[in-house]
């Protein structure tokens, strides 16, 4: 067969395997380029459906209202191209109104260049905004493709043209296209990204993560540069809703100097604020903020402005010349310009920092010491020290039933020691996040709750271990039930509390990274502890005793058990060394956060 004819028939087998179920989920990143679905039949010839803009001319930067409208139709598919090039990529990014009904779609390289729908559920109208880049064409068409049932669809419905009323080229100032918002000062448009020259030579920077590029949909930039008697602030992140930064005296939100670049109806306003305890920031009726400009491309906020370093005549405006600990937030703003709470721990930096001293290019950490101490040590109690206790407990008595370490038996004095450093341990850890909250915490679900139950189960253990009966009191046999029950449900709990504190906002591990490394904790340990039960139980069956001419098997606590001290002690080591290499892991991670 021919090349061309080999690569119809590969392209008729994919569309044919498609069809199965087709999009029912709008992930239709497949079709970007020809936005023919592959449903089976050919599409209509006559669309029933119709795209409407609320304006024909654009400047970059600006947001146009997108509108697609008719009959009940199931899915959709919305582009914006180069009106004299329609076959070439998306142009700009959209932004949605109801995510109920419509996601986003990145299609080539450019970010949440189209807009698809989220089910098969029956819809008349979709409302989005596209947002025009700085490198738009001078004309742009929409297109959309619109599926009423599964064989009846329309492909690239024309809507309307839009248009630039100058197609003037980038001008190398960062300032272009003033107009007038609600602020004191004018507004500008930034024509280009911003750049992390000049970090830590010529401005104070802050980036996470660290040495991430500005111009990245992932960096996390701050950056102040001192110009005679003013300082000149430039911000940057991943956020369609707002980001803000603050001065703060203490690493503890409440009385401090704020600045919040909000995406209200889909143009930015920069303000002043000031947050009172963690309560949502007051607006400053009184800008004293010069120089403000913002740009909004590809799901980027970024906004500058300039200040003086002293504003004596502004109330709870800080003097920049001072150090003072710097927090970096991001989070989602409705329409209106209300911000909404940060889904995640702002970024804060280590230490104190005068921005317009010596400059830094510095980072920061998303999470508080306290929390980092927290997650460290509940860490190496359940990962380390419980489970090596557990195990010496369970398989290492007859081994080391004939080794004494202060009068008594090795395999009791390892398993009291590792056992009264994971209370220690847990209590320690348990009282940090109360310090630092300064009380009980209600946005962390079920994980105080569980974590109270586990620190309760911990004391319980010992307080019980420091009343057990003799070893042949009547009583001893409840006892052991008791003990070991009461430790199993605590390990089981505590690695369910670790489970879910490991996605809080305060000790945000990364994702799946630390799903995925905690289940393969819990598996190395359960498969150790079933090689050993397996191991003993082989070994069991090799002693026999003739009593009263019957054969008895005796239990796992027998001298069959030292036959096997030599593997039993190679396992041993294997598990420690598995153990220290998961608990590396996870303080490393810690570290970085």
């Amino acid at each position: 067969m021919e090349l061309p004819g080999l690569a119809f028939a590969v392209w008729m087998f994919i569309c044919f395997y498609a069809s199965v179920d087709g999009y029912p989920s709008g992930k239709i990143r497949e079709a970007c380029t020809s936005m023919i679905p592959c449903h089976g039949s050919s599409p209509q010839l006559s669309p029933e459906h119709t795209i409407t803009v609320n304006g024909t001319e654009f400047k970059p930067g600006d947001n146009i209202e997108v509108n697609l409208s008719g009959p009940d139709f199931e899915g959709f598919f919305i582009q914006a191209r180069d009106a004299e090039h329609l076959d070439s990529p998306a142009v700009g990014s959209f932004m949605l109104v109801d995510r109920r009904l419509s996601q986003l779609l990145t299609c080539g390289r450019t970010k949440n260049s189209a807009v698809s729908h989220t089910s098969k559920a029956k819809k008349k109208y979709i409302k989005a905004y596209w947002i025009a880049p700085g490198d738009a064409p001078k004309r742009v068409q929409f297109l959309a493709t619109v599926v009423k049932k599964y064989k009846i669809f329309w492909v690239k419905i024309p809507g309307p043209i839009v248009s630039q009323p100058n197609a003037l080229s980038p001008t190398p100032r960062l300032h272009a296209t003033s107009e007038a918002v609600s602020t004191s000062h004018p507004v500008s448009y930034l024509s280009k990204p911003f750049n992390a020259s000049g970090c830590g030579s010529m401005k104070f920077c802050i980036r996470n993560p660290s040495n991430c590029d500005p111009e990245s949909a992932s960096c996390f930039f701050l950056s102040f540069q001192r110009e005679k008697s003013s300082v000149f602030i430039e911000m940057s992140g991943p956020s369609e809703g707002y980001l803000a930064f603050a001065l703060s005296r203490d690493q503890w939100m409440g009385g401090d100097d704020a600045y919040l670049c909000v995406n209200e109806d889909h143009r930015v306003h920069v303000s002043p604020a000031y947050l009172k305890g963690r309560s949502r920031p007051v607006l400053d009726s009184e800008n004293a903020l010069e120089d403000v400009s913002w740009r909004l491309v590809d799901g980027v906020l970024q906004c500058s402005f300039r200040r003086s370093i002293r504003l004596p005549a502004y109330k709870g405006r800080f003097n920049l010349d001072a150090s003072y600990y710097i927090f970096l937030a991001d989070g989602e703003a409705s329409e209106g310009g209300l911000i909404h709470k940060h889904r995640r721990q702002p970024l804060i930096t280590n230490g104190i920092y005068n921005v317009t001293g010596l400059p830094h290019d510095i980072g920061g950490s998303r999470s508080p010491r306290l929390i980092k101490a927290h997650g460290a040590l509940m860490f190496v109690a359940w990962i380390t020290t419980v489970s090596i206790g557990v195990l010496v407990a369970r398989f290492f008595k007859p081994v080391w039933s004939h080794s004494f370490l202060f009068g008594k038996e090795m395999w009791f004095q390892v398993h009291r020691m590792l056992m009264l450093t994971t209370v220690t341990l847990t209590s320690i850890s348990f009282v940090l996040p109360f310090i630092y909250r300064g009380g009980w915490s209600q946005q962390a679900g079920f994980h105080p709750y569980l974590g109270c139950t586990v620190m309760a189960l911990t004391i319980f253990q010992a307080l019980m271990a420091g009343f057990r009966p003799s070893r042949h009191a009547p009583r001893r046999q409840l006892f052991n039930w008791f003990h070991w029950s009461t430790g199993t449900t605590a390990r089981i709990l505590a690695v369910v509390t670790m489970f879910l504190g490991m996605d809080l906002p305060a000790l945000d591990l990364p994702d799946p990274w630390d799903t995925y490394t905690m289940i393969g904790f819990v598996a190395w340990h359960v498969g150790v502890d079933v090689l050993l039960e397996i191991h003993s139980y082989c070994l069991v069956r090799k002693v026999e005793v003739i009593e009263d001419d019957r054969v008895q098997i005796l239990q796992s606590l027998t001298s069959a058990e030292a036959e096997g001290r030599l593997f039993k002690q190679i396992v041993f080591a294997i598990y420690i060394c598995g153990n220290v290499v998961f608990l590396i892991a996870f303080l490393a991670a810690i570290s970085q956060i």
